[in-house]
């Protein structure tokens, strides 16, 4: 079930190149491309994020296989975790559309100190 309307152009679905994927609001460090995977959805599906804050959730009303997801850095809106639906047994599936930047593999910014 999919609880966003799929517009076409989801320039991620099918992109599996070694990198990491950001925030396109701003550009904090939200999934590897090694928690990537194949999905039926149009949209990129994801099993974890790169950091324990990447992202802040917060339950979905009327629907509590699902938790609406933002940048844990910018709040910005990315999409949602759908519970227990990952490709293994009691993983998450997160799913997002153009909320996504994508960074190639020895493109990435060096990690800064404090934030």
């Amino acid at each position: 079930m999919s609880f966003c309307s799929f517009f076409g152009g989801e320039v991620f679905q099918n992109h599996f190149e070694p990198g990491v994927y950001v925030c396109a609001k701003c550009g904090y460090e939200l999934f590897s491309s090694r928690s990537k995977y194949a999905h039926s959805s149009p949209w990129p599906a994801f099993t974890e994020t790169i950091h324990e804050d990447s992202v802040a959730k917060c339950p979905e009303k009327n629907r509590p296989e699902a938790l609406k997801v933002s940048c844990g850095k910018c709040g910005n809106g990315l999409g949602h975790e759908f519970l227990n639906d990952g490709p293994k047994r009691g993983q998450s599936r997160f799913i997002f559309s153009s909320s996504l930047k994508f960074i190639p593999k020895g493109k990435e910014a060096p990690a800064s100190q404090g934030d």
